[in-house]
């Protein structure tokens, strides 16, 4: 049974994709080498996949099929495009293999549904790496919220106003499609969506209006959504990669009846404001919490992998797992349908 914890050895990683992410991934895997051993790669670009196993010293492949067919890892990495996800998901779930996925986990709301069903059906894991939840100024925003220091939330605003230029976009013909990227919403503010629920709570109902107003891509590169929650709270979303001249803002500002806190910088990287009606130990974390990021990514990988050994291990249970992934994914297909049909659109998606 390949649920059966792994407890007398190393977990053996193989990844798929070697592109941007996957440095992310490279550096978690290393920091964690008493835990973790990377024995395959997989790239089909030619040059891309000789350079990183010349980088790593592992063996290398340049499909996926040949690649399990002869693999000896436990987990497969999936840091391919994120259309490529449910297909190949699927595919190393037949083969035996828990899975970790970068997000998003799926560009449809089906193929999501399919890679939770099928990991399930194969008794394998299925991961899905939501890193920014592991940054400190998030942990202790999270701990305010369910310690209920807020009260009752009355207002959520979250920004992410970054750039990415159309060099970004030509840099590989799968980027800006509605195949296998995804816009503004799906690829680089997925992250903050998985706020709304992990933070906040379950969502009644989503109303977005997006565009394509500079980039020429099939996808957003700009988007809002007003947002209300099951709890009665009111909030609002703004995304673009047009802010000129680079990265400005990724931010949260949760405004409650005992409470008021924004968490800024440009990847939710800064305390900025923390007020709350009572004193507690943690407001005196809040200078320490803070930290300097050169990179929108945050410092969480290594956080995130370390659940996943405790899990596998058989210590802990997993903290985003498919289904989790399933609750980011839906909000977003949510907010496309709304833009698309311009309409307010309830939730959940399925009943």
């Amino acid at each position: 049974m390949k649920n059966t914890p792994i407890t007398d050895r190393k977990i053996k990683i193989a990844l798929i994709g070697c592109g941007r992410i996957s440095n992310k991934h490279f550096e978690a895997i290393s920091q964690h080498a008493t835990d973790l051993k990377l024995v395959s790669i997989c790239d089909t670009d030619s040059q891309i996949l000789a350079e990183t196993v010349k980088k790593t010293g592992v063996q290398g492949f340049h499909t996926l099929e040949d690649l399990l067919s002869k693999t000896d890892a436990d987990v497969i990495i999936l840091c391919t495009p994120s259309g490529l996800h449910a297909k190949q998901t699927i595919r190393c779930a037949e083969a035996g293999y828990h899975v970790m996925t970068e997000k998003p986990m799926a560009t449809r709301w089906q193929d999501g549904v399919r890679m939770v069903q099928a990991c399930d059906d194969a008794g394998v894991r299925l991961f899905v790496v939501k890193q920014n939840r592991r940054n400190t100024t998030l942990q202790m925003l999270k701990r305010a919220i369910d310690k209920r220091r807020f009260g009752r939330i009355y207002m959520v605003n979250i920004n992410v106003f970054w750039t990415r230029p159309q060099s970004y976009y030509d840099s590989a013909t799968w980027r800006g499609t509605w195949e296998f990227d995804g816009g503004a919403l799906m690829n680089q503010a997925s992250h903050y969506i998985d706020l709304l629920d992990w933070l906040i709570g379950p969502v009644q109902s989503i109303q977005a209006m997006t565009g394509t107003l500079e980039r020429h891509i099939e996808v957003e590169d700009t988007a809002v959504m007003n947002i209300h929650w099951r709890s009665g709270t009111l909030g609002s979303m703004n995304v673009t990669m047009l802010t000129y001249p680079q990265n400005l803002e990724g931010s949260i500002t949760i405004i409650g009846e005992t409470g008021t806190v924004r968490v800024g910088g440009v990847a939710v990287n800064e305390i900025q404001k923390w007020e709350f009606s009572e004193v507690e130990e943690d407001d005196k974390k809040i200078q320490e919490a803070s930290y300097k990021t050169t990179s929108v990514y945050g410092f969480g990988h290594p956080l995130y992998y370390q659940n996943v050994i405790e899990t596998l291990r058989g210590t802990a249970e997993a903290e985003t797992d498919g289904r989790e992934g399933l609750r980011s994914l839906e909000l977003i297909i949510a907010a496309y349908l709304s833009a698309r049909d311009g309409r307010t659109v309830p939730l959940p998606l399925e009943y």
